[in-house]
Protein backbone atom coordinates (compact mmCIF):
# COMPACT_ATOMS: atom_id res chain seq x y z
CA UNK A 1 0.00 0.00 0.00
CA UNK A 2 0.90 3.67 -0.59
CA UNK A 3 -1.18 6.16 1.22
CA UNK A 4 -5.00 5.40 -0.07
CA UNK A 5 -3.72 3.10 -3.22
CA UNK A 6 -2.29 -0.48 -3.52
CA UNK A 7 0.58 -0.62 -6.07
CA UNK A 8 -1.12 -1.27 -8.95
CA UNK A 9 -3.18 1.61 -8.57
CA UNK A 10 -0.96 3.60 -7.21
CA UNK A 11 1.46 3.07 -10.60
CA UNK A 12 -1.74 3.13 -12.82
CA UNK A 13 -2.37 7.09 -11.42
CA UNK A 14 1.38 7.54 -12.31
CA UNK A 15 0.93 6.40 -16.25
CA UNK A 16 -2.22 8.47 -16.66
CA UNK A 17 -0.68 11.47 -15.21
CA UNK A 18 2.46 11.05 -17.38
CA UNK A 19 0.34 10.93 -20.42
CA UNK A 20 -1.54 13.96 -19.41
CA UNK A 21 2.21 15.28 -19.25
CA UNK A 22 2.40 14.00 -22.85
CA UNK A 23 -0.41 15.76 -23.90
CA UNK A 24 0.58 19.19 -21.62
CA UNK A 25 3.92 18.82 -23.53
CA UNK A 26 2.24 18.79 -26.93
CA UNK A 27 0.66 22.06 -26.78
CA UNK A 28 3.47 23.19 -24.85
CA UNK A 29 5.84 22.41 -28.07
CA UNK A 30 3.39 23.34 -30.84
CA UNK A 31 3.03 27.10 -28.85
CA UNK A 32 7.05 26.96 -27.79
CA UNK A 33 8.58 25.93 -32.02
CA UNK A 34 6.21 29.06 -32.94
CA UNK A 35 7.52 31.36 -30.30
CA UNK A 36 11.00 29.77 -30.35
CA UNK A 37 11.09 31.31 -34.38
CA UNK A 38 10.38 34.17 -33.57
CA UNK A 39 12.28 35.22 -29.81
CA UNK A 40 15.11 33.18 -30.87
CA UNK A 41 15.37 33.70 -33.93
CA UNK A 42 14.53 37.42 -34.67
CA UNK A 43 14.61 38.82 -30.78
CA UNK A 44 11.32 39.37 -30.83
CA UNK A 45 8.98 39.60 -27.86
CA UNK A 46 5.47 38.22 -28.71
CA UNK A 47 3.81 38.86 -25.86
CA UNK A 48 0.61 38.61 -28.24
CA UNK A 49 1.71 35.01 -29.17
CA UNK A 50 -1.29 32.97 -27.20
CA UNK A 51 -4.04 35.50 -29.38
CA UNK A 52 -2.55 34.01 -32.78
CA UNK A 53 -3.09 30.63 -31.00
CA UNK A 54 -6.81 31.68 -29.84
CA UNK A 55 -7.22 32.55 -33.85
CA UNK A 56 -6.42 29.15 -34.41
CA UNK A 57 -8.73 27.64 -31.92
CA UNK A 58 -11.59 30.37 -32.75
CA UNK A 59 -11.25 29.44 -36.87
CA UNK A 60 -11.29 25.73 -35.85
CA UNK A 61 -14.70 26.15 -34.01
CA UNK A 62 -15.96 27.97 -36.86
CA UNK A 63 -15.36 25.30 -39.32
CA UNK A 64 -16.97 22.64 -36.67
CA UNK A 65 -20.03 25.28 -36.97
CA UNK A 66 -20.01 25.91 -40.72
CA UNK A 67 -19.71 22.18 -41.46
CA UNK A 68 -22.26 20.70 -39.04
CA UNK A 69 -24.47 22.86 -40.57
CA UNK A 70 -24.02 22.73 -44.53
CA UNK A 71 -21.50 19.75 -44.89
CA UNK A 72 -22.90 17.39 -42.39
CA UNK A 73 -21.22 14.48 -44.67
CA UNK A 74 -17.38 16.13 -44.74
CA UNK A 75 -17.52 16.24 -41.22
CA UNK A 76 -15.04 13.50 -39.98
CA UNK A 77 -12.52 15.00 -42.13
CA UNK A 78 -12.93 18.62 -41.25
CA UNK A 79 -10.53 19.20 -38.53
CA UNK A 80 -7.37 18.69 -40.74
CA UNK A 81 -8.95 21.71 -43.45
CA UNK A 82 -9.93 23.73 -39.86
CA UNK A 83 -5.97 22.97 -38.88
CA UNK A 84 -4.87 24.09 -42.73
CA UNK A 85 -7.30 27.18 -42.20
CA UNK A 86 -5.73 28.11 -38.61
CA UNK A 87 -2.60 28.07 -40.19
CA UNK A 88 -3.65 30.58 -42.98
CA UNK A 89 -5.35 33.18 -40.76
CA UNK A 90 -2.41 32.97 -37.87
CA UNK A 91 0.10 33.16 -40.60
CA UNK A 92 -1.70 35.95 -42.62
CA UNK A 93 -2.08 37.98 -39.45
CA UNK A 94 1.60 37.30 -38.61
CA UNK A 95 2.57 38.78 -41.72
CA UNK A 96 0.50 41.52 -41.17
CA UNK A 97 1.37 42.38 -37.80
CA UNK A 98 4.94 42.32 -39.05
CA UNK A 99 4.85 45.17 -41.55
CA UNK A 100 2.33 47.42 -39.73
CA UNK A 101 4.22 47.15 -36.35
CA UNK A 102 6.99 44.35 -35.58
CA UNK A 103 9.49 46.04 -38.59
CA UNK A 104 9.39 49.40 -36.80
CA UNK A 105 10.91 48.31 -33.99
CA UNK A 106 13.92 45.69 -34.78
CA UNK A 107 16.30 45.91 -32.01
CA UNK A 108 14.36 47.18 -29.44
CA UNK A 109 13.24 44.06 -27.23
CA UNK A 110 11.69 46.04 -24.69
CA UNK A 111 9.23 48.01 -27.25
CA UNK A 112 8.31 45.37 -29.04
CA UNK A 113 7.56 43.51 -25.56
CA UNK A 114 4.93 46.78 -25.27
CA UNK A 115 4.19 46.67 -28.60
CA UNK A 116 2.55 42.71 -28.62
CA UNK A 117 1.41 43.34 -25.36
CA UNK A 118 -1.33 46.26 -25.98
CA UNK A 119 -1.67 43.97 -29.19
CA UNK A 120 -3.09 40.71 -27.15
CA UNK A 121 -5.72 43.16 -25.41
CA UNK A 122 -7.05 44.35 -28.74
CA UNK A 123 -7.17 40.93 -29.93
CA UNK A 124 -8.85 39.93 -27.14
CA UNK A 125 -11.46 42.42 -27.09
CA UNK A 126 -11.69 41.81 -30.53
CA UNK A 127 -12.41 38.25 -30.07
CA UNK A 128 -15.23 39.23 -26.85
CA UNK A 129 -16.78 41.32 -29.76
CA UNK A 130 -16.71 39.26 -32.45
CA UNK A 131 -17.28 35.71 -30.50
CA UNK A 132 -18.61 37.08 -26.44
CA UNK A 133 -16.89 36.34 -23.70
CA UNK A 134 -18.02 32.85 -23.01
CA UNK A 135 -16.15 30.35 -23.92
CA UNK A 136 -17.31 27.71 -26.90
CA UNK A 137 -16.06 24.29 -28.00
CA UNK A 138 -15.99 22.24 -31.07
CA UNK A 139 -17.33 19.18 -31.82
CA UNK A 140 -14.94 16.64 -32.51
CA UNK A 141 -15.70 13.71 -35.04
CA UNK A 142 -16.22 10.40 -33.61
CA UNK A 143 -13.24 8.74 -35.11
CA UNK A 144 -11.27 11.00 -32.54
CA UNK A 145 -13.69 10.17 -29.39
CA UNK A 146 -13.44 7.13 -27.21
CA UNK A 147 -9.75 6.01 -26.10
CA UNK A 148 -7.64 2.78 -26.14
CA UNK A 149 -7.46 0.63 -23.55
CA UNK A 150 -3.92 -0.41 -22.30
CA UNK A 151 -4.99 -2.32 -19.21
CA UNK A 152 -7.76 -2.87 -16.91
CA UNK A 153 -6.66 0.71 -15.08
CA UNK A 154 -5.18 2.54 -17.95
CA UNK A 155 -7.24 4.42 -20.87
CA UNK A 156 -5.63 6.33 -23.21
CA UNK A 157 -7.64 9.45 -25.24
CA UNK A 158 -7.68 9.23 -28.57
CA UNK A 159 -7.83 13.20 -29.00
CA UNK A 160 -4.85 12.89 -26.64
CA UNK A 161 -2.89 10.48 -29.19
CA UNK A 162 -3.74 12.63 -32.63
CA UNK A 163 -2.35 15.47 -30.37
CA UNK A 164 0.77 14.30 -29.62
CA UNK A 165 1.13 12.38 -33.74
CA UNK A 166 0.44 15.90 -35.05
CA UNK A 167 2.93 17.74 -32.85
CA UNK A 168 5.45 15.19 -34.11
CA UNK A 169 4.92 15.93 -37.48
CA UNK A 170 4.85 19.55 -37.24
CA UNK A 171 8.23 19.24 -35.58
CA UNK A 172 10.06 17.13 -37.93
CA UNK A 173 8.19 20.21 -40.56
CA UNK A 174 9.87 22.69 -38.71
CA UNK A 175 13.43 21.02 -38.26
CA UNK A 176 13.41 20.52 -42.23
CA UNK A 177 12.22 23.55 -42.86
CA UNK A 178 14.59 25.49 -40.63
CA UNK A 179 18.12 23.02 -41.07
CA UNK A 180 17.81 21.03 -44.27
CA UNK A 181 15.97 23.96 -46.74
CA UNK A 182 17.44 27.18 -48.38
CA UNK A 183 14.80 29.38 -47.33
CA UNK A 184 16.02 27.97 -43.42
CA UNK A 185 19.67 28.82 -45.00
CA UNK A 186 18.55 32.49 -45.43
CA UNK A 187 16.92 32.49 -42.10
CA UNK A 188 19.75 31.79 -39.93
CA UNK A 189 22.92 33.63 -42.42
CA UNK A 190 20.35 36.72 -41.62
CA UNK A 191 20.20 35.36 -37.64
CA UNK A 192 23.99 35.48 -37.85
CA UNK A 193 24.88 38.70 -40.06
CA UNK A 194 22.11 40.49 -41.10
CA UNK A 195 24.46 43.16 -43.29
CA UNK A 196 26.58 40.51 -44.84
CA UNK A 197 22.84 38.73 -45.99
CA UNK A 198 21.98 41.48 -47.49
CA UNK A 199 25.03 42.33 -49.18
CA UNK A 200 25.00 38.45 -50.60
CA UNK A 201 21.11 39.02 -52.38
CA UNK A 202 18.79 37.74 -49.78
CA UNK A 203 15.55 39.93 -48.67
CA UNK A 204 16.34 40.45 -45.14
CA UNK A 205 12.83 41.99 -45.08
CA UNK A 206 11.15 39.16 -46.42
CA UNK A 207 12.97 36.65 -44.70
CA UNK A 208 11.38 38.33 -41.39
CA UNK A 209 8.28 38.83 -42.37
CA UNK A 210 7.96 34.94 -43.55
CA UNK A 211 9.69 33.88 -40.72
CA UNK A 212 7.02 35.96 -38.19
CA UNK A 213 4.24 35.04 -40.07
CA UNK A 214 5.50 31.31 -39.85
CA UNK A 215 5.97 31.45 -36.47
CA UNK A 216 2.33 32.85 -35.83
CA UNK A 217 0.85 30.42 -38.33
CA UNK A 218 2.56 27.18 -35.96
CA UNK A 219 0.52 28.82 -32.86
CA UNK A 220 -2.52 28.93 -35.15
CA UNK A 221 -1.99 24.53 -35.14
CA UNK A 222 -1.44 24.60 -31.72
CA UNK A 223 -4.76 26.69 -31.50
CA UNK A 224 -6.54 23.95 -33.29
CA UNK A 225 -5.15 21.43 -31.37
CA UNK A 226 -5.95 23.44 -27.96
CA UNK A 227 -9.49 22.64 -29.16
CA UNK A 228 -9.44 18.85 -28.48
CA UNK A 229 -8.57 19.46 -24.74
CA UNK A 230 -10.01 22.86 -23.82
CA UNK A 231 -12.63 24.98 -24.19
CA UNK A 232 -11.77 28.83 -26.16
CA UNK A 233 -12.30 32.23 -24.72
CA UNK A 234 -10.65 35.34 -25.45
CA UNK A 235 -8.04 35.18 -22.46
CA UNK A 236 -7.45 31.61 -22.88
CA UNK A 237 -4.07 31.76 -24.72
CA UNK A 238 -2.81 34.04 -21.84
CA UNK A 239 -3.17 30.96 -19.30
CA UNK A 240 0.25 29.34 -21.72
CA UNK A 241 1.66 32.20 -22.77
CA UNK A 242 3.82 32.46 -19.68
CA UNK A 243 4.88 28.76 -19.79
CA UNK A 244 5.76 29.13 -23.38
CA UNK A 245 8.11 31.53 -22.49
CA UNK A 246 9.59 29.77 -19.59
CA UNK A 247 10.04 26.85 -22.16
CA UNK A 248 12.07 28.50 -24.97
CA UNK A 249 14.13 30.02 -22.59
CA UNK A 250 15.23 26.92 -20.49
CA UNK A 251 15.42 25.39 -23.53
CA UNK A 252 17.93 27.86 -24.95
CA UNK A 253 16.79 30.55 -27.24
CA UNK A 254 16.58 29.35 -30.85
CA UNK A 255 17.38 25.14 -30.04
CA UNK A 256 14.87 23.29 -31.26
CA UNK A 257 16.08 20.29 -29.48
CA UNK A 258 16.00 22.64 -26.77
CA UNK A 259 12.47 23.61 -26.83
CA UNK A 260 11.30 19.93 -27.07
CA UNK A 261 13.29 18.70 -23.98
CA UNK A 262 12.66 21.36 -21.80
CA UNK A 263 8.53 21.17 -22.76
CA UNK A 264 8.75 17.57 -21.82
CA UNK A 265 11.02 18.40 -18.50
CA UNK A 266 8.41 21.24 -17.66
CA UNK A 267 5.10 19.28 -18.16
CA UNK A 268 5.89 16.21 -17.18
CA UNK A 269 7.11 17.37 -13.53
CA UNK A 270 4.16 19.77 -13.69
CA UNK A 271 1.53 16.50 -14.77
CA UNK A 272 3.33 14.57 -12.10
CA UNK A 273 3.32 17.14 -8.99
CA UNK A 274 -0.34 17.47 -9.70
CA UNK A 275 -1.00 14.07 -8.14
CA UNK A 276 0.58 15.05 -4.99
CA UNK A 277 -0.06 18.44 -4.77
CA UNK A 278 -2.51 21.39 -5.78
CA UNK A 279 -2.60 22.01 -9.13
CA UNK A 280 -1.48 26.14 -8.45
CA UNK A 281 1.33 24.41 -6.29
CA UNK A 282 2.77 22.44 -9.00
CA UNK A 283 2.64 25.10 -11.23
CA UNK A 284 4.56 27.31 -8.56
CA UNK A 285 7.22 24.21 -8.29
CA UNK A 286 7.79 23.75 -11.27
CA UNK A 287 8.53 27.53 -11.62
CA UNK A 288 11.03 28.17 -8.74
CA UNK A 289 12.90 24.56 -9.97
CA UNK A 290 13.52 26.40 -13.56
CA UNK A 291 14.05 29.42 -11.87
CA UNK A 292 17.04 28.11 -9.89
CA UNK A 293 18.20 25.94 -12.70
CA UNK A 294 18.24 29.04 -14.98
CA UNK A 295 20.25 31.01 -11.94
CA UNK A 296 23.03 28.43 -12.62
CA UNK A 297 22.99 28.33 -16.16
CA UNK A 298 21.46 31.30 -17.93
CA UNK A 299 22.05 30.16 -21.76
CA UNK A 300 19.46 27.59 -21.15
CA UNK A 301 20.12 23.79 -21.63
CA UNK A 302 21.02 23.67 -25.36
CA UNK A 303 22.43 27.03 -25.98
CA UNK A 304 25.34 25.93 -27.73
CA UNK A 305 23.01 24.47 -30.84
CA UNK A 306 21.27 28.28 -31.11
CA UNK A 307 23.11 29.33 -34.45
CA UNK A 308 25.00 27.21 -36.89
Amino acid sequence: MIGDYTYSEFFSILAMQGFAGLILFSVFVLMALGLAIIFGQMGVINMAHGEFMILGAYVTYLCSTLVTAYLPGFFPYYFFLAMALAFAASFSLGVLVEWALIRHLYKRPLDTLLATWGLSLVLQQLYRSVFGAREVGVTLPDWMMGSVVVSDTIEVPLNGLFVMALTMIISLAVYVIMYRSSWGKRVRAVVQNRVMAGAVGINTKKVDRMTFGLGCGIAGIAGSAFTMIGSTGPTAGQLYIVDTFLVVVFGGAGSLIGTIASAFTISQAQSTMEFFLSGSMAKVLTLLTVVGILMLRPQGLFSLNIRR
